[in-house]
């Protein structure tokens, strides 16, 4: 699959349209005008740039365009991840889990599962 890097504007159009499946511009327009106070026209020229970068496909219904991911949020949150490995920790996932560990307030549950996690890979 294609990496499509996604911007972080980009990125609060793509959470509104994960969550509500195939939904019109103006629905889009109207939570992120509610959440972040962003104009129409640069909502919708997010939509247009999401839709030319092939994360989003339009389809016309009654009238109004609906959008809909062609792109899953798993998808783009790994893509996102290993850019992120790659321009930070120059590929190298150990050095990034452990100051990941060291820098964040984890619960017992995440612990725990971060145990099984290891357990599991030195199997």
């Amino acid at each position: 699959m294609e990496t499509i890097k996604i911007s972080e504007a980009e990125w609060h159009v793509m959470t509104v349209v994960w969550s509500k499946g195939p939904v019109p511009a103006s629905e889009v327009v109207e939570v992120l005008n509610e959440r972040k106070g962003w104009h129409s026209r640069t909502i919708r020229t997010l939509l247009d740039r999401l839709t030319r970068k092939k994360a989003l496909k339009v389809a016309p219904k009654e009238k109004r365009n609906f959008y809909e991911a062609l792109i899953t949020m798993e998808q783009a949150m790994r893509q996102e991840s290993r850019s992120f490995l790659d321009r930070v920790f120059g590929g190298e996932p150990g050095p990034m889990l452990l100051h990941l560990v060291g820098e964040s307030n984890l619960t017992k549950a995440d612990i725990k599962q971060l145990k099984e996690m290891l357990s599991e890979k030195e199997k």
